[in-house]
């Protein structure tokens, strides 16, 4: 099998030809902590669904010579739960714990993780974050036992509102989003950088709705309406995110472009369907019509499950973690996350690199567009004929943004 391991060679080689690694033939003991239950399950389970489908590709062959294995737990989407969670995973072995639906439960994570570490010499655990996007967790609240791989929601923003600015079509802009820590970040961020980008957009409504509790969108649509927004900025995810379009699509709201953050994930693009071919645009750091490995692994997640892989940030948690494991020649936590810090790696979307102020991947982003599939991305999603296609693509740099943490690394 060709893998994306391209960029671990020289370290393998340096290793000493022929000499077992210290950790050859280890089961490397997973936890992941996210939602199976409420209206968030589907999403979870196809990102546990995921990290399965990866370990079993990873384990296959990679050049640390480690096999994984990914404990499932699911967290109610609660910060309390998840800690439960922790401990169960703990109690279990694990010493890598994912997660990455809400922030809440990441920054429950990171807060115990703090404490357990400092208390548990040679028990350590680090928390590998692939969706919680909140900026504080690497700024104000950044913590050494941290590492985040999916684009934070600045960085996003950052993306989103470049392209934006060079559309004369966007005048009237209306903000919705989740009432938690994101999308209030998502509303901030979409607020000062069009101000800087495009002082001439009018921000004509920045409405807050209950994190996975609302089955009926209509009513925002309908303010959505009377506003006469032509676009919509949402940072939704999940049902949140499915229902809206769903409402705007029966309310006949054809003449607004949705800009958003999680068009790709669980239940989104069924509920665009064909009503929102070239009104519906995501920004994220892939699509599904990626060539090379990811689009092999995609296509053959499809024809086991039946669903789409679309949390590519999964790929580059294993291939980070196995470059740590051959630089290090262990599998130790502590001496893993010093690996993983400044790293410089060949994820899915090309080199990436763990920036070491924030632990904060640095990676380059994608502007798709739902349209229908063929051609050059062929692959639709959920069976509905349809695709987000590369529109825009930008170079990390251009996302990059700065950040304020000053991380207080073990002594």
């Amino acid at each position: 099998m060709k893998f994306a391991f391209k960029a671990v060679a020289a370290a393998v080689i340096l290793a000493g030809a022929g000499g077992a690694f210290a950790q050859q033939g280890e089961t490397v003991k997973i936890a992941w902590l996210d939602p199976l239950s409420g209206l968030m399950a589907a999403l979870g389970s196809n990102q546990l669904k995921s990290f399965q489908f990866l370990a079993e590709e990873f384990s296959k062959k990679n050049p640390a010579g480690v096999k994984f294995e990914v404990i499932g737990i699911d967290n109610k989407l609660s910060p309390q739960e998840t800690t439960s969670a922790l401990r169960s995973a703990m109690d279990q072995g694990a010493r890598y714990v994912v997660q990455g639906n809400g922030s809440g439960p990441a920054l429950a994570i990171m807060d115990a993780l703090e404490k357990h570490n400092a208390r548990n010499k040679g028990k350590e655990v680090v928390y590998l974050n692939y969706a919680a996007v909140d900026p504080d967790l690497t700024n104000s609240k950044c913590s050494y036992w941290h590492f985040r791989l999916d684009a934070d929601t600045s960085m996003k923003m950052e993306a989103l509102t470049t392209y934006m600015k060079d559309l004369p079509d966007v005048k009237k802009v209306y903000l919705i989003n989740q009432n938690y820590a994101h999308g209030h970040q998502v509303s901030k961020y979409a607020k000062d950088m069009l101000k800087q980008k495009r002082p001439d957009v009018e921000i004509v409504g920045d409405d807050l709705a209950p994190l996975a509790q609302v089955r009926d969108f209509s009513p925002y649509i309908a303010k959505i309406k009377q506003s006469g927004a032509d676009s919509v900025i949402t940072g939704n995810w999940g049902s949140d995110l499915a229902l809206l379009i769903k409402a705007a699509n029966d309310a006949g709201l054809n003449n607004v472009k949705f800009y958003t953050y999680y068009a790709i994930a669980t239940g989104a693009p069924t509920a665009m369907g064909a009503a929102a071919a070239g009104k519906v645009y995501a920004v994220g750091y892939g699509h599904l019509n990626l060539p090379g490995d990811i689009g092999r692994i995609v296509t053959d997640f499809k024809k086991r499950f039946n669903e789409d892989m679309y949390t590519a940030s999964v790929f580059n948690t294993y291939a980070m973690l196995t470059e740590a494991f051959v630089r290090t020649k262990s599998t130790d936590p502590v001496k893993v996350a010093a690996a993983m810090e400044g790293m410089k790696f060949k994820g899915f979307n090309g080199e990436v690199e763990m920036r070491k102020a924030d632990h904060q991947l640095q990676q380059g982003l994608y502007i798709t567009r739902w349209e229908k599939a063929g051609g050059k991305y062929p692959m639709d999603s959920e069976n509905t004929g349809y695709t987000l296609a590369p529109v825009k693509y930008f170079e990390p740099y251009v996302a990059s943004t700065p950040t304020s943490c000053q991380m207080k690394r073990p002594s």
